[in-house]
């Protein structure tokens, strides 16, 4: 069977602490787990050489720095980067070591100085700083930390020495920062992960298995990294109302994590239209929710194609045409492929949009797939910096609406290519 040749990952469990309470030892199974579903011919097909596993005694902060380092130094641009830690992990909420914390198996804590945790564990920004080291632009973050039992036991470190319990939602920010990296947290940052009685796993490793085994769905032969975290979250939760995991990314596409079931293909999600009888819209404006530009697109462009003749109810805007819930990647995802046309209202505050650059990426793929033209680029800021641009959307030559002699007889133009038929490629 086929191997994902350029997939690489490091697996740390930590139950058996040397210094610490110890976690339970569903924490070494969760790992292992993860450990034989990647390397597993079969599920996600990562090459047995390029995955490390460290459990217990083998997770040091040495051994931890090494493994990170050596992702930096055997991946490249191309690669696909999995780091999975289950282990004790909090923050210090004040003073001079303020901050979030990994604890490896030799961490040490004296309640009457902080600074020997701090010099002992391996700081949120130290971590921060070895995933800015990877030059793969496809990096997921797996973080089940901060544990409690079936029973509701707490399992983290003593809380008399100033450590809270969890990760701050400013260390998951700034761990999804980097460009083509996504963090999956077990939990939000004032609640824990649970183990269910019962349970061989905890419940959030159970589910990232489940769906890392064949259980998410797919349109084609990978798991990618958006349909895992929307196959996790609303299971996890189900099953247990006080754990939510989060998600964070810095994306332009939904990358793949490894294969689907060794490389099988399966056909789930209904496929984009194929002619413009079958699109759900006529229209989806791609667009970043911050002034001026919500008030152009809501108070300017929407009532123009309103006006030009184009139903309320097909036209798809950014954020308000997903349906609500814990599928709103997927929706919005849905709500892009189901449009005849996509608009795209540029300004200087646009591409520092995460979202937009999946829209810009997802919309340019499709097109490409199907033959057909649907971008449409549009400049709704005169003092837009034309260089923020990037070449594979110039080729389209965006309108500038903004001209102040032509800007409102192109914007009419617009809205007549939005009411005609799909241009086709050559």
């Amino acid at each position: 069977m086929p191997l994902l040749e350029n997939a690489h990952a490091l697996v740390v469990g930590i139950a058996n602490y040397q210094n610490v309470g110890k976690l339970p030892p569903s924490v070494l199974g969760d790992s292992m787990g993860i450990y034989k579903t990647l390397i597993d011919p079969e599920t996600c097909a990562y090459p047995r050489q390029n995955v490390t596993l460290l459990q217990d005694g083998k997770a040091t902060a040495a051994t931890l720095r090494e493994a990170l380092a050596a992702l930096a130094e055997k991946t490249d641009s191309h690669s696909t980067v999995t780091i999975y830690l289950s282990s004790h992990g909090g923050r210090i909420e004040a003073g001079e070591h303020r901050g979030e914390y990994i604890a490896p198996v030799d961490v040490r804590v004296d309640p009457a100085d902080p600074s020997v945790l701090a010099g002992s564990a391996i700081s949120g920004s130290e971590f921060s700083a070895a995933l800015e080291a990877i030059p793969a632009a496809k990096v997921l973050v797996l973080l089940d930390c901060c544990h409690a039992g079936g029973i509701g036991e707490a399992k983290d470190l003593a809380p008399d020495i100033g450590l809270a319990k969890g990760f701050s939602q400013e260390m998951i920010d700034r761990l999804g920062a980097g460009k083509g990296r996504a963090i999956l947290a077990s939990a939000r940052p004032d609640e824990k992960s649970y183990i269910l009685s019962g349970d061989q796993h905890s419940l959030f490793t159970k589910h990232l298995l489940a769906g890392l085994a064949g259980a998410v769905a797919g349109e084609d032969e990978f798991v990618r990294v958006f349909r895992l975290y929307e196959y996790v979250q609303p299971r996890v939760t189900a099953q247990h109302p006080n754990q939510h995991p989060r998600f964070k990314a810095n994306l332009e596409d939904n990358f793949a994590v490894a294969f689907y079931k060794g490389g099988q293909t399966k056909q789930v999600p209904p496929a984009p239209a194929a002619s413009e009888d079958e699109f759900t819209y006529d229209v989806y404006i791609s667009y970043t929710d911050r002034e001026p530009d919500s008030t152009w697109v809501w108070e300017k462009f929407v009532p123009q194609l309103e006006d030009a003749g184009i139903p309320p109810e097909r036209i798809a805007v950014v954020g308000e045409v997903e349906r609500r819930g814990v599928t709103l990647l997927l929706e919005a995802e849905r709500a892009l492929l189901q449009s005849k046309r996509v608009v795209l209202a540029m300004s200087n505050g646009y591409f520092a949009d995460t979202r937009a650059k999946f829209d810009i990426a997802l919309t340019q793929n499709e097109q490409v797939k199907a033959n057909t033209f649907r971008l449409l680029p549009m400049i709704i800021d005169a003092e837009m910096d034309r260089s923020l641009i990037p070449p594979r959307l110039d080729i389209y030559g965006p309108v500038d609406v903004t001209h102040p002699r032509m800007g409102e007889r192109r914007l009419a133009k617009v809205a007549s290519e939005i009411k005609g038929p799909l241009p086709l490629g050559d």
